[in-house]
């Protein structure tokens, strides 16, 4: 214990986080995007999306120590993934922020003013990319070195310039998206789900800020004859680690939230109209045919379906007098107007389907179908409190009727 407290880099050694572990999220990430890009695929932000998730997870895979050392390998020139990665990770942060500039507010802004900042994003990034390339190969770099290479060669001519170039293209990019990020999330009207996801991505980018932060501090130390690497060898990796699950995350939020979402308030639906299609299977003396590979939505659109369809012929029995005696019942007992209708409507069916229309010798006047056929719901709702109904129908009986005991 008192190695790690005294050792910053042994303390950070015991929550190191592999760079394999964020390659998954964000592989997962592009996975349940990936259906809506395909269906989508003409929709530019949607691909712009999948492209982004797909460079972040290509930064990360290259930037794995076993990777660094094949691809060193496989060309036979030492620390060549240093450029590689470095190029990477700066087409990632110019990729960011072309996204949040054209996307902006979450609408695709076509002004002139976001092209021509759109094409300078664009010269910027490409020509730092190129001059990574020259830098390196201008640069003497002979021993490998994967884990800090940006420490150990922060004083060689031309790959200290190469180091430097990169972090602060990265630095910069994160900071405007981070802003730009900021703003679009406290925009008014925003969806919840879209909102939460922007504060991910908003504490991923902050994340990478610390990161660059921390890699920077390592090589200005260098310079001043300090040693502080292990800010980038132990602390720096596992912020990156953690902005880009962070990143995944947030992508990944707005789409899986509003999925279960959807899936919730369908289920609910089902559920709800389970009363009044009970009912109306009794009416019928058949169901809907249960389908084991049915969807949901399939299943919904089924039940509610069928309830129309037995409902609609029994409109012709409903009395439309006992309805509104019920409604005004309902409102007497302290029902608001909304419940009051429903409970009248179930009142009047639950008397149409008891055989109620029978018993009179006056045919009766039905109410509107249209009507009850858009209220199910509502009126399912209602039939799942019997005790409110019956006081609601003692309520609204006519004297003869409670002479009669016809409840």
């Amino acid at each position: 214990m008192t190695r790690l407290a005294l050792d910053p880099s042994a303390l950070l050694d015991e929550f190191y986080i592999s760079f394999w572990i964020p390659t998954a999220v964000l592989a997962a990430a592009l996975v349940i995007k990936l259906p809506s890009i395909i269906r989508l695929w003409r929709d530019p932000l949607l691909r712009a999306v999948g492209g982004l998730l797909l460079l972040a997870g290509a930064v990360f895979v290259f930037c794995t120590p076993s990777t660094i050392v094949r691809v060193n390998r496989l060309t036979g020139v030492p620390n060549i993934a240093a450029p590689w990665c470095y190029s990477l990770i700066t087409a990632m942060s110019g990729f960011c922020l072309l996204l949040l500039v054209a996307w902006r507010n979450g609408r695709y802004d076509r002004s002139a003013a976001t092209r021509r900042a759109l094409r300078r994003v664009v010269s910027v990034y490409g020509g730092v990319i190129v001059a990574l390339w020259v830098l390196f190969l201008l640069a003497d770099t002979p021993e490998e070195r994967v884990r800090d290479l940006d420490t150990f060669y922060a004083g060689t001519p031309f790959m200290r310039e190469e180091i430097l170039l990169y972090l602060v293209a990265h630095g910069v990019a994160c900071l405007i998206t981070s802003r730009l990020i900021w703003d679009w999330a406290h925009t008014e009207g925003l969806d919840a789900w879209l909102r939460r996801g922007l504060k991910l991505l908003g504490a991923g980018y902050a994340l990478n800020l610390l990161f660059n932060g921390a890699k920077l501090t390592a090589v200005f130390a260098r310079w001043c004859g300090r040693d502080l690497d292990w800010l980038s060898t132990n602390l720096a990796p596992p912020l990156a680690a953690l902005s880009a699950i962070l990143v995944a995350a947030g992508f990944i939020l707005p789409h899986a939230g509003q999925y279960l979402q959807d899936r919730r308030r369908i289920r609910l639906a089902h559920r709800e109209l389970r009363p009044l299609y009970r009912l109306m299977r009794g009416v019928s003396g058949e169901g809907v045919p249960f389908t084991l590979r049915g969807t949901p939505e399939l299943r919904l659109t089924r039940r509610e379906t069928f309830i129309r369809d037995v409902l609609l012929p029994l409109t012709r029995h409903i009395d439309a007098d006992l309805g509104t005696r019920a409604y005004d019942a309902a409102l007497a007992l302290g029902h608001p107007p909304e419940r009051a209708r429903a409970l009248a409507a179930a009142v009047g069916i639950l008397d149409a389907v008891g055989g109620g229309a029978g018993r009179r010798s006056e045919p009766v006047t039905g109410p509107d179908p249209s009507s009850l056929l858009r209220e199910i719901a509502a009126i399912s709702r209602a039939l799942r409190h019997p005790a409110t109904l019956e006081a609601v129908r003692s309520s609204a009986a006519v004297p003869e009727d409670r002479a009669a005991g016809v409840v």
